[in-house]
């Protein structure tokens, strides 16, 4: 059989392209830079927004919708996100075959027009915190695009919040980065991430702060798979977002912002898949058992209906395929590539025998189990499958990661993975020369690994890598 995907170890590039195309994940649109996200891709982020969506009301955001275009004016009001975003704005100066007064940029990020809205909304401290959440689509002009990891348009989920006190606001930033985020990417999408703080160089547009989540890819290069920005008042004083505190005085509000995006289907495939194609992990996985049928037999499509509907009812997302017009290698390939964590495939000769074969994507291993008892086996099966393609992605990391002393060890270092310097042996003029190797500072964390407050605590450490 002709390979179906570009191995990773020969191009890694193409094989990313071949998964998307061959698992049918997502395909170009009509417009430079646009993505049609296909069934199969877009199972993948509902799954990944509704365990977002859960955790993130948890922290007591609510989610509302504001307006996909944007007054030109709104966006000039804070002069380091114009200036951020300027090159990146696709601008509307059209519209009912006239010109417009006033051109509207369709949005790149939705600090502007919240901030607008929360100072009509926010007038005394009783009013604060305002913690809004909302899923959308936005769009920057891209020159070099990439299905899911680099488009002109995606979806994402934009969180912006207003607080009393610096304090207030920097601790709900910081939940929304571990409880969050970090808890969703390790314990449900099974990628370990480290978290830090960005450099000035790298932070976002108008922020204070920014802080973020880093994952490494199976080829060594880091992904930047969300940010929290704790924004100060920059944005407060654009909008005049005031409250009367208990004081009697008027004090402007601090403000953060976070997001992840579809980028997050990229990270999945490329820090989980193998030269088969996706490789899934359960607790995310749109069909966590795929029931097949292998040939035609007496009792083999009941068999397989009623399997899948005793996981069904015992919670598994299971899926029946006994569509036995389409040869079984067949569906078994596609099944592979789509990363499904566990097969049930079911034939004349298991139904005599009252067993079904359960194959485990993850671990790679076929197994004879009892119809019977299939649902508890499934169940083990999910859970340990889990636990293995965390622990597998956290040693390909720390075999990945090197601990280095001078800035030319960290850019070596970072042609196969992360590279760990003082930061104190980098500073400014060192992330300047890295660049010029293509290597960027992805976050700055303490020497135990935690977030730092700013940049100019003593005895940081910085992780350098090539990203994407």
């Amino acid at each position: 059989m002709a390979r179906v995907l570009t191995p990773q170890n020969e191009d890694f590039p193409r094989w990313y392209q071949d998964i998307v195309a061959k698992a049918e994940l997502a395909e170009n649109g009509p417009v430079k830079g646009q993505q049609v996200i296909r069934p199969t891709g877009f199972a993948l982020w509902e799954r990944m927004v509704a365990e977002m969506d859960d955790r993130i009301k948890e922290t007591g955001a609510e989610n509302a919708s504001f307006p996909l275009l944007i007054p030109q004016s709104y966006l000039s009001k804070e002069a380091q996100h114009v200036e951020g975003f300027a090159p990146e704005c696709w601008t509307v100066t059209h519209a009912g075959g006239k010109e417009l007064e006033e051109p509207v940029v369709v949005r790149p990020t939705s600090e502007t027009v919240i901030g607008e809205s929360m100072s009509r909304w926010v007038k005394s401290y009783r009013d604060l915190p305002l913690l809004l959440n909302q899923w959308c689509n936005v769009m920057r002009y891209e020159m070099r695009t990439r299905l899911f990891l680099r488009s002109s348009e995606f979806l994402w989920q934009e969180g912006h919040t207003a607080h009393a006190t610096f304090e207030d606001a920097a601790a709900y930033n910081r939940r929304i980065l571990h409880e969050v985020y970090q808890d969703f990417m390790e314990n449900v999408v099974a990628l370990p991430v480290f978290t830090g703080l960005k450099t000035a160089a790298e932070r976002f547009a108008g922020a204070i702060n920014t802080f973020t989540c880093e994952a490494m890819m199976r080829d060594g290069k880091a992904l930047q798979a969300g940010t929290a920005h704790e924004l100060g008042q920059n944005f407060a004083k654009a909008f005049d977002i005031q409250y009367l505190g208990s004081d009697g005085k008027q004090h402007h509000a601090w403000t953060t912002s976070w997001g992840v995006s579809t980028r997050m289907v990229g990270a999945l495939i490329m820090g989980h898949g193998d030269d088969s194609g996706l490789r899934v992990p359960p607790r995310l996985a749109p069909v966590q058992a795929y029931v097949m049928t292998v040939k035609d037999g007496e009792g083999v499509s009941e068999a397989a209906a009623k399997t899948h509907a005793a996981l069904r009812a015992a919670g598994v997302r299971s899926k029946l395929n006994d569509r036995s017009d389409v040869a079984f290698g067949r569906r078994a390939v596609d099944a592979e590539l789509k990363g499904y964590p566990v097969r049930l495939e079911i034939g004349p000769r298991d139904v005599a025998e009252g067993k079904a074969m359960l194959v485990r994507r993850i671990a790679g291993t076929k197994t004879q189990v009892s119809l019977d008892g299939v649902t508890e086996a499934v169940a083990d099966a999910l859970a340990a499958d889990q636990d293995a393609l965390y622990a597998e992605a956290l040693k390909f990391r720390e075999d990945h990661t090197s601990d280095v002393t001078t800035l030319d060890e960290a850019i070596e270092a970072s042609a196969t993975g992360f590279a760990r310097l003082p930061w104190d042996a980098c500073g400014t003029e060192g992330e300047t020369r890295a660049a010029a190797s293509a290597v960027t500072v992805r976050c700055l964390q303490r020497a135990d690994g935690s977030v730092p407050d700013s940049e100019d605590e003593a005895g940081l450490v910085a992780l350098l890598g090539r990203s994407y």
